[in-house]
C-alpha cells in the first residue's frame, strides 16, 4: 500500500486533496482509510464503506480518494455547508471479527481527526454501525431514528433521484410526468429498491437487474415488473437507464450497448473516466451527473448535524430537479457535456469558500 504515491499522483492531476489517513488496529482487525478532499465550505462529510471485495489495498486507496473528491462536489452543488471526505474499511476476508468492536475502534480514529471529518453510513454499513461509531466520537450522523439520528438516508436519496429523473424526462423526452416512461434499473438494493417503488407509483414501466437474485425477485413480486440479467440490461430498449449499484458502470464496454435517451441513477462515480461524459454527449444521451442527482442522502444527514427537520430536508431534496435543469440548460448553451458543467458549478461554489 503506497499512500504517498497515490496521493501525489492525484495531486499532480489537479486532485487538490488535503489529507489521507491510514488507521490500523490489530485487536479488532480494523484497517481503514479516511480521505479529506476539501474543507473550504465546512468540515468534510461523507460515508464509510465497509467492504471485503477490494482486489488489493491500492484499489481501496483509489476508491476512497475518488469518492472524497466526489463528496466535495456533491456538497457544493447541493448547498450544504460541508466539504468532501470519505472512509473505507477493508473488512477482514478471513476469520471471525467483532463488528461492534471494530466500528467503535473506527470511531476513536475518527475522533482523532478533531472534527475535520464527519462520518455516516455508506455501502456495506448501516445506521446500527453508526451507533457503535458514536460510542467513541460525536463526529458521526445517520444513527437510527430510535437513537436520535435521522435513520437510513436511502429513502431521501431515492426521492432526490426521482426528482432528477423527472427533470431528465422533461429535458430529454419533453414529458411532464413519468407515466409509461420505460426505465431500466440496474441495482435494487436499499436505494434502488426505494427508487423502483417510487417510479412504479409514478406510472413508469420498469425492467430491473441486480447481482443478487433475491433482490430482483423481491422487486418483481412487489411491483410486477420484468427482470433481466446484469449484462442484458445495458442493451435494454428503454427511455432512461438508471444505474444504482457500484461505480464505473459507464465505460468503454457498456456505453456502446446503451439504447436509451438518458442516464439517471443513484450510483456514485458512474463514469469510469471523465471522457465518457463526452461520449454520452456526442451520442445525444442526456446524462444526469451522479453527484447532482444522488445528493438526497447527503442533504438528509447534513441536516442532522445542524438540527434535523424532515420537512425542510424534503424541500431541499426536491430542489435537485431545479439544479439538474440548470445543468442541462448550461450544457445546451455552452455545448459541453453535463458532467463538465456540473463540475464548473460546484467549483464556482467551493473554490470561493
Amino acid at each position: 500500500m503506497n499512500l504517498f504515491r497515490s496521493l501525489s499522483e492525484l495531486e499532480s492531476s489537479g486532485g487538490g486533496y488535503e489529507s489521507l489517513h491510514l488507521f490500523q488496529d490489530r485487536s479488532t482487525k480494523l484497517k481503514a482509510l479516511v480521505a479529506i478532499h476539501n474543507t473550504n465550505l465546512g468540515p468534510a462529510l461523507g460515508g464509510t464503506r465497509a467492504l471485503a471485495t477490494y482486489s488489493d489495498e491500492d484499489a481501496a486507496i483509489t476508491d476512497v480518494l475518488r469518492l472524497a473528491r466526489g463528496m466535495t462536489y456533491k456538497a457544493a452543488l447541493s448547498g450544504v455547508a460541508h466539504g468532501g471526505g470519505k472512509a473505507v474499511i477493508l473488512l477482514p476476508k478471513e476469520g471471525p471479527f467483532n463488528r461492534a468492536a471494530l466500528f467503535a475502534r473506527f470511531g476513536s480514529f475518527v475522533d482523532h481527526l478533531g472534527g475535520h471529518y464527519i462520518t455516516t453510513e455508506d455501502s456495506g454499513t448501516s445506521p446500527d454501525d453508526m451507533v457503535h461509531v458514536r460510542r467513541a466520537t460525536r463526529f458521526v450522523v445517520g444513527a437510527p431514528k430510535s437513537q436520535g439520528g435521522s435513520g437510513d438516508p436511502s429513502p431521501m436519496t431515492a426521492l432526490g433521484v426521482l426528482r432528477g429523473i423527472e427533470a431528465v424526462a422533461r429535458a430529454a423526452l419533453d414529458r411532464s410526468d413519468l407515466a409509461g416512461v420505460k426505465v431500466a434499473v440496474l441495482g435494487v438494493g436499499h436505494v434502488g429498491h426505494a427508487l423502483a417503488t417510487l417510479l412504479h407509483a409514478a406510472g413508469a414501466e420498469l425492467v430491473v437487474a441486480d447481482v443478487d437474485p433475491a433482490k430482483v425477485e423481491r422487486v418483481r413480486d412487489e411491483l410486477g415488473c420484468r427482470a433481466t440479467s446484469e449484462e442484458a440490461i445495458y442493451s435494454e430498449a428503454c427511455d432512461i437507464f438508471s444505474p444504482n449499484a457500484l461505480g464505473a458502470c459507464l465505460n468503454d464496454q457498456t456505453l456502446p450497448r446503451l439504447t436509451c435517451r438518458a442516464v439517471a441513477g443513484a450510483a456514485n462515480n458512474q463514469l469510469a473516466e471523465d471522457r465518457h461524459g463526452q461520449v454520452l454527449f456526442d451520442r445525444g444521451i442526456l446524462y444526469a451527473p451522479d453527484y447532482a442527482i444522488n445528493a438526497g442522502g447527503l442533504i438528509n444527514v447534513a441536516s442532522e448535524w445542524t438540527g434535523y427537520d424532515e420537512g425542510a430536508v424534503r424541500q431541499r431534496v426536491g430542489a435537485i430537479h431545479d439544479t439538474l435543469m440548470e445543468i442541462f440548460a448550461r450544457s445546451k448553451t455552452q455545448g459541453l457535456p453535463t458532467n463538465r458543467v456540473a463540475d464548473q458549478l460546484a467549483e464556482e461554489r467551493f473554490k470561493k469558500g
